[in-house]
């Protein structure tokens, strides 16, 4: 083999060489940790006599029983009912306020932007079970500053810890840690809008408004369509805000989101097989709500780019 021969075997080589650890390390932390959870939804183990002795309880093959199992159990469906009503109060929320908040921060009469930018930003960098502890004991009448101020003004002390408040308190710390990074987003593509079109409005005699409205909003709407996906999923996926409220209120149950669900049946009741094939139930909605709304956006945006092709 000539040395010319070697070096163009070598440079093409080099694309796979880069490519190996990050694939080694997408089988062995990604793909066998899913397929292992596959496997698992399709056995079971079966007793033989008392369970006891080697030998009394085996892995068998189980089919679809523990997928209809799953999906025929009441309280996997009603979690995902209470976490639809936590994702619709959730969702619109906080990518509103990201919204506004990043038009704001975009807007030249903002003072101190770098520090509001920071502070609005902070609580994302806060932990999850961290910031649902905190929320958790404000939330409390007995600790609560809040309640006592309350209590001192003679206004009506809500209960936010069951009922219907008990989804404003949970809403209210997903808000309050998302919002943050959601506006870095949308603050960062306003960010990379042309200062010419601003000029060209603003010659044209447009307000700030409808800049805003009209030129902003619709230039940034990829990156709104980006935190919409990255917020259902993180909705679909909700675990340590009410597995972290639990101990403090009655109302929060085992098994009040799905995901709480598939963390009961594997590590309170032991069953890793129906706990496995939850998970992949709860995956399998996400893919396809999450693709479901990307493939709409596109087609959307798509007949937008056409339609302005057309004129």
């Amino acid at each position: 083999m000539t040395s010319a021969r070697r070096k163009s075997y070598g440079v093409k080589g080099a694309p796979y060489a880069f490519l190996f650890p990050a694939t080694i390390l997408f089988a062995l932390f990604f793909a066998l940790p899913i397929g292992y959870a596959v496997w698992l939804s399709l056995h079971k183990v079966q007793v033989k006599g008392l369970g006891l002795g080697s030998g009394a309880r085996q892995e068998v093959w189980a089919g679809v029983e523990n997928y209809t199992d799953a999906l025929t159990d009441s309280e996997l469906l009603a979690g995902a009912l209470r976490v639809l009503g936590y994702g619709a109060i959730v969702v619109p929320v906080m990518l509103g306020l990201a919204l506004v908040f990043a038009l704001m921060l975009d807007s030249d009469k903002v003072r101190l932007a770098p520090f509001t930018r920071l502070a609005i930003f902070l609580p994302y960098a806060v932990p999850g079970v961290v910031a649902a502890l905190l929320w958790g004991f404000l939330y409390l009448p007995d600790v609560s500053p809040f309640y006592f101020v309350l209590e001192r003004l003679g206004l009506p002390q809500p209960d936010l810890l069951d009922g219907g408040g008990l989804y404003a308190a949970l809403s209210n710390i997903a808000i309050w840690g998302g919002t943050g990074f959601n506006m870095i987003v949308i603050y960062t593509s306003l960010q990379a809008i042309p200062a010419e079109v601003y000029e060209a409005a603003k010659l044209d005699g447009a307000t700030p408004l409808q800049i805003a409205l009209k030129i902003k909003i619709p230039m940034v709407a990829p990156s709104l369509v980006l935190t919409f996906f990255f917020s259902i999923i993180a909705t679909l996926q909700v675990f340590s805000e009410p597995t972290t409220l639990k101990p403090l209120t009655n109302s929060v149950s085992t098994t009040w989101s799905p995901l709480m669900k598939v963390h009961r049946d594997a590590f309170g009741e032991g069953d890793i097989y129906s706990a496995a094939a939850g998970a992949v139930i709860i995956a399998v909605a996400t893919l396809v709500l999450s693709f479901g709304f990307l493939r709409a956006a596109n087609s959307r945006n798509k007949r937008y780019d056409s339609q302005g092709a057309a004129r």
